[in-house]
């Protein structure tokens, strides 16, 4: 049986996205109609330009111009697919000379061989991301202002931070909490809700609340974690959630914790050793069948030792299995020992996730004991 033609104009023209073909070159070989909509240009005045030279003059986006450039020459040489992510370009209004406005993009170059084996083609692919960037401001904003502000728990030391994801299109549902407790006493938690955007926004802010609240019952963290399994049950998009607190004592100096699938809390001693209080560690919320109680462990301190919990975007990397990003964490947090609070959380996100390299939203808190 004869295979069926294939109408490759055709297909082309139906690539989701803008699309355009350029040479080895940098010229403009073809591009689809959803292309030629983006750039507001006929395709006999596309097809046959020099890329570089694709620009009104005064462009404000050539700083993005030269990255694209980059990462054309970078597919062309490599002969791997290359990315230029969440690139800001102010357009001019087609119907407003002279009025700009700001659009997000993601732009994709994947080399075309040719039977020689050789990049005959770059297939250029544009992006317009700007609505998810808009609804990932909203959902941002929302997050911090659900979370709680920095504020003195009692007379003690304490620092939070919150870090979205770089380039990440979606919010995370992310949280922290601290919470004064009777006596010399005080809890403190963080969170992971499953999702993304702005139902994940929403289902931590009612997580957060519920448990402040649960956290004042006297029984201790492991009933404060039963009450908020069962209040997780109730709300649509809170399964799977992981939450890992701890109270903490300065009478008696202990930390009675317990987390809900969490990564383990980490107690820096004076002496610069690490300890993950890993030995009250059940299934996230609302994962198990049925309802149950869950555990709490005990863990002493002397004073001047620093608690710190913190969320798995702090840990974890792509093709890491987790005790590596542990002892990384662990690292850190010996090399920066003597530091306060403040500084000692700075120095740990600057060690573990240097500047635009965060692939997932990260919560940490950390108290001087």
């Amino acid at each position: 049986m004869a295979e069926p033609a294939v109408d490759y104009a055709a297909v082309f023209q139906a690539l989701p996205g803008a699309v355009a073909l350029v040479t080895p070159q940098l010229i403009f070989a073809d591009a689809n109609a959803e292309f030629l909509r983006l750039r507001g240009l006929p395709r006999e005045q596309l097809v046959g330009r020099f890329l570089p030279e694709d620009r009104p003059e005064k462009d404000p986006a050539e700083p993005l111009l030269l990255r694209v450039l980059a990462s054309l020459r970078r597919a062309l040489d490599t002969g791997e697919r290359s990315v230029v992510a969440l690139q800001r370009y102010d357009m001019e209004d087609p119907d407003q000379p002279g009025v700009w406005h700001e659009r997000y993009f993601n732009m994709t170059n994947i080399p075309v061989f040719g039977p020689d084996g050789r990049v005959t083609l770059l297939l250029h692919r544009v992006e317009d991301v700007t609505e998810l960037i808009r609804t990932r401001e909203v959902a941002l904003a929302l997050q911090e202002a659900m979370l709680p502000a920095p504020r003195p728990v009692g007379r003690h030391s304490t620092a939070v931070r919150y870090r979205p994801a770089a380039e990440a299109l979606n919010v995370a549902g992310d949280w922290y909490d601290l919470v004064d407790l009777p006596g010399d006493r005080i809890a403190v938690a963080v969170g992971d809700v499953v999702g993304h955007g702005l139902s994940a926004a929403g289902v931590m802010g009612q997580l957060r609340s519920a448990l402040t609240a649960a956290s004042l019952v006297p029984e201790g963290p492991a009933r404060a974690l039963e009450v908020l399994g069962l209040y997780a049950r109730t709300i649509d998009g809170a399964e799977n959630t992981t939450v890992a607190t701890a109270f903490i004592d300065w009478e008696n100096h202990t930390i009675t914790y317990s987390s809900a699938g969490h990564p383990p809390p980490a107690l820096l001693q004076r002496d610069g050793t690490v300890e993950f209080l890993d030995q009250a560690t059940d299934p996230p919320l609302a994962a198990r069948p049925q309802h149950g109680p869950r555990i709490q462990a005990v863990a002493a301190f002397r004073e001047g030792a620093v608690l710190v919990l913190y969320t798995d975007g702090l840990i974890e990397r792509r093709g890491e299995d987790i005790d590596t990003g542990l002892a990384r964490l662990a690292d850190s947090l010996a090399r920066h020992q003597a530091d306060d609070p403040e500084t000692l959380a700075d120095a740990v996100l600057a060690d573990l996730i240097p500047p635009g390299d965060a692939t997932d939203d990260t919560a940490l808190v950390i108290v001087r004991l």
